[in-house]
């Protein structure tokens, strides 16, 4: 079986995701399985909308990067009076015209009442009750007699009351990104405030006695490179994460792996471990979770490279839902479970919808990876929407990741083809900008 033939088998998996299905409760010290990939997505969002933080007001100037928590709607038509559209004359009647005024933007001018008179206007001023037509200044002469003269043109030139809107039409709906271009919209409707869902505030907890924070590494030990990585992951997923959100690495004990993860989730609604989700000598994770009263959403996915990843949630004293997500020590696998079990989390928590996943048509082969997901490192031609694999892809390796747009995703008990179209999981981009592919 081909990653075409089955590519809508994973796409319905998908198409679920906006629901606020079944999430997993089971208690920390269970295991309740391993899951498909496509599911354990569905499940990350559906905890997040689940646990999705009130609505909170703010002035339009502090929405920036937060999300709409209602459709904008207009509060009046747009725009709300009829506006020129262009320097010149509001004239009414037949030509030449007299001059009887002049009329310029953020007032109410007084009618035009007899034909062949014309009141000089400026652009987006508020057109003269009996205006029968706009002749543009440049296009306009003065007779001796001071009598304004031209030809109009065939299409109007101001702007109808409702030309872009009408009253109480939904321009936007709940779950839009704000950015500039939306907050300026909203103030063209006449909003002050609009009401939004904050962005998460994330922490970072990096586990591992080996780890270097700086120098080169040597002598056993190897440098964390997901301290400073994952934060501006989890930025451009639309997360606070600041440099004083980042702790560790945390030494290899259960108790200081408790004692930083509880203190961590006294401030943030997201936090991010990395390292110990397997079941070593050192590895703490799981015990952690258990002393800490979390349920598991998802344990273990079924997903090459990114095993195993976790995502749990703790419910604190105030009631308020927080969520631990597990990555994997190994550099690549844990932006593997970044991109499978938290962006899904966050948009759920944003009010935003389940990120889709666009298609690409795969130009050389990919390996399936037997009954697991193969999320395969693929730089994409933005022009022929063609994806290419990408050398040094082991989970250790971070040079391929470095080179890449995304992963393909090929499904389970299939490979990739040249020429089959696959979902691609882009990789995160800085907020505004829009996935192109290609080089970068």
């Amino acid at each position: 079986m081909s990653a075409r033939s089955a590519v809508d088998s994973e796409a319905a998996g998908s198409e679920g995701a906006g629901s606020a299905g079944a999430v997993g409760t089971a208690s920390a010290t269970a295991d309740p399985g391993t899951l498909d990939w496509a599911e354990a997505r569905s499940r990350a969002y559906a905890a997040g909308r689940a646990a999705a933080p009130e609505p909170v007001e703010l002035p339009l100037a502090e929405a920036d990067g937060q999300t709409l928590a209602d459709p904008l709607t207009t509060l009046t038509d747009l725009p709300a009076f009829p506006t020129s559209s262009v320097d010149g004359w509001a004239v009414r009647g037949a030509r030449p015209w007299r001059v009887v005024g002049r009329v310029l933007a953020g007032g109410t001018p007084p009618p035009l009442t007899e034909d062949g008179t014309t009141a000089e206007i400026a652009t987006g001023a508020m057109l003269p009750d009996g205006t029968t037509g706009v002749l543009r200044v440049e296009e306009s002469s003065r007779t001796v007699d001071g009598l304004v003269t031209g030809t109009l043109r065939d299409t109007p030139e101001w702007r109808d009351p409702g030309e872009e809107a009408y009253a109480g039409e939904e321009l936007l709906p709940a779950g839009t990104a704000v950015d500039p271009g939306v907050i300026g919209l909203a103030a063209s409707c006449g909003y002050d405030t609009v009401r939004v869902r904050r962005a998460p505030r994330a922490a970072v907890i990096v586990f591992g006695d080996e780890l270097l924070t700086a120098g080169s590494p040597g002598a056993g030990r190897v440098r964390d490179s997901l301290g400073p990585s994952v934060p501006a992951w989890l930025r451009r997923y639309g997360c606070v994460s600041t440099p004083a959100d980042v702790v560790g690495p945390v030494a290899d004990t259960l108790d200081a792996h408790v004692a930083a993860l509880r203190q961590a989730l006294q401030t943030a609604d997201l936090v991010c471990t990395t390292g110990g989700t397997m079941n070593g000598p050192v590895d703490h994770l799981h015990p952690t979770l258990a002393a800490l009263g979390a349920q598991y959403v998802v344990n273990t996915v079924a997903v090459r490279p990114g095993f195993p990843m976790l995502l749990a949630r703790v419910v604190g004293a105030d009631g308020r839902t927080r969520f631990v997500a597990g990555l994997p020590g190994n550099p690549q696998s844990a932006i593997v479970a970044t991109v499978s079990l938290v962006a899904p989390l966050l948009a759920g928590l944003r009010g935003r919808p389940m990120p889709e996943l666009p298609r690409v048509t795969l130009a050389e082969p990919v390996a399936g990876r037997g009954d697991h997901t193969h999320l395969a490192l693929v730089r994409v031609d933005p022009v022929r929407n063609t994806a290419h694999p990408v050398r040094h892809v082991g989970s250790a390796m971070l040079r391929g990741l470095a080179q890449a747009d995304g992963f393909a995703v090929i499904v389970p008990g299939t490979e990739g083809r040249p020429g089959d179209q696959v979902p691609l999981v882009p990789l995160p981009l800085l907020p505004g900008e829009r996935f192109q592919g290609g080089d970068r």
